[in-house]
């Protein structure tokens, strides 16, 4: 079953406000490889655990409709506040159980996701819904963002950050395996995909500019603080005024809406369902 979180409204709409998409080259990257074999008009997209629906979105322009799917009644009431394409329809289910029937979809994602669900069960999920010869793409990015800022030394504004990934992470959850990241989890599931045409990549910068508060809502956003947050909420309060302090007093400014530039580093899986399967 899917692990139940991100569940709160003001959660999901952090979500909203601080998360950071994939690019549109990213994106291209998921429809070069859906249509090296399939080829164009792309009828239907789904994108499980979609949260918010940031995600979901970049797939609207591609597809003739997009279902977009998440657990959370939250998550969902905020996606639905900004939806925007009519062409996308939002479901609330679990990942492992989709409302959709079998061999119907040209393109399944989970952005960000799928560590959070049962795997082999939405691996199999995937295989009964997908059309031969269509594709699964399971994208996830790495808390260890990097901040730059001009006349700043990056590596001890980095170091700063990191203080902040360690001292979370004792309150990252099990399910997640071991390590700072998921990485590994993503790797083990790709080479227990039977697809032969597969596609792993584990270095795909995305950067941005943002404030220096969104990169700190940005944060706090991940499970592992908010487990610190539900836990001890002075800690983990007190964290993050520490880490923002320093942050400024490295970058020698005194507003946190000064803008810098954060790099986060994106791994995906694409696996192509064979014709005959």
């Amino acid at each position: 079953m899917t692990y139940r979180l991100f569940e709160g409204k003001q959660h999901a709409s952090s979500y909203w406000k601080y998360r950071i998409a994939p690019s549109d080259h990213l994106i291209q990257q998921v429809l070069d490889f859906l249509g090296k074999k399939k080829g164009g008009p792309f009828d239907l997209a789904v994108d499980v655990g979609c949260g918010s629906g940031q995600g979901t979105v970049l797939l609207a322009k591609h597809f003739a409709s997009v279902v977009a799917t998440d657990v959370s009644p939250a998550q969902l009431e905020v996606a639905l506040q900004h939806a925007q394409e009519p062409n996308i329809t939002y479901r609330e289910c679990v990942a492992e159980e989709l409302p959709l029937a079998d061999g119907s979809v040209d393109l399944m994602t989970a952005m960000s996701a799928f560590h959070w669900f049962d795997r082999p069960r939405f691996l199999q999920e995937a295989h009964r819904v997908l059309k031969p010869l269509c594709c699964l793409a399971l994208l996830n990015y790495s808390i260890e963002m990097e901040l730059s800022f001009p006349d700043c030394c990056s590596q001890t504004l980095n170091q700063v950050c990191k203080q902040f990934y360690d001292a979370v992470q004792p309150y990252r959850s099990t399910h997640l395996g071991p390590g700072s990241n998921s990485i590994e989890l993503y790797r083990e599931a790709y080479e227990s995909i039977p697809y032969p045409d597969k596609e792993w990549n584990d270095c795909v910068w995305v950067k941005r500019s943002m404030p220096l508060s969104s990169y700190m809502g940005l944060v706090e956003s991940f499970s592992s603080y908010q487990t610190l947050l539900r836990e001890d909420p002075q800690k983990a309060t007190q964290l993050s005024n520490n880490i923002s302090q320093r942050l400024m007093s490295v970058m020698k400014v005194t507003s946190m809406e000064t803008e810098v530039g954060v790099a986060v580093k994106y791994f995906y899986i694409l696996a192509r369902k064979p014709e005959e399967a």
